[in-house]
């Protein structure tokens, strides 16, 4: 979901999760910048507060790159991430489901099967854009040859994060 806001003379587009993994009631919001790639845009990412300045991230990013789920980073006075301090091991599996492909919402079922099945936390955002969370030591290779022929029709494009 995305919504925007007006801060003075720029828009800013904020991408935001729906039901992150590790949403609690002492959530801290921070923002990673995404204006490298798109101006003007920011991804919303739930944090777990534990010094000051450092924040454990609980959610699955669906755009930053270099963030994972139990990663600590640390932010700046606008509440922007400016390092990565500790890597937790994790990486994310990110899938993007081209909307206009005939097949999109078989592929939708299909992948929330998948995933679900092999007890991996994940995350949507819009049914269209899919995180999943690969904790230290999990192989994602079903989960890769699941995704192969899809790739290959263009119906969907993913990767995999550290």
């Amino acid at each position: 979901m995305r919504s925007r806001s007006g801060s003075g003379r720029h828009s800013i587009t904020i991408i935001t999760h729906e039901d992150p993994i590790g949403r609690g009631p002492t959530n801290y919001m921070i923002h990673a910048d995404l204006s490298d790639r798109q101006d003007g845009w920011r991804e919303q990412l739930w944090t777990r507060q534990l010094t000051e300045d450092r924040f454990e991230v609980t959610c699955l990013p669906f755009f930053t790159y270099g963030i994972c789920y139990l990663d600590v980073v640390t932010i700046d006075s606008n509440h922007l991430v400016t390092s990565v301090v500790q890597k937790s091991g994790h990486r994310t599996l990110r899938v993007a489901l081209v909307a206009e492909h005939q097949d999109r919402d078989q592929l939708h079922d299909l992948l929330n099967g998948k995933v679900v099945e092999a007890a991996l936390p994940h995350e949507w955002l819009q049914g269209t854009y899919l995180s999943v969370d690969l904790p230290p030591g999990t192989d994602p290779a079903a989960l890769a040859e699941t995704l192969k022929a899809p790739a290959q029709a263009d119906a969907l494009h993913w990767e995999i994060d550290a």
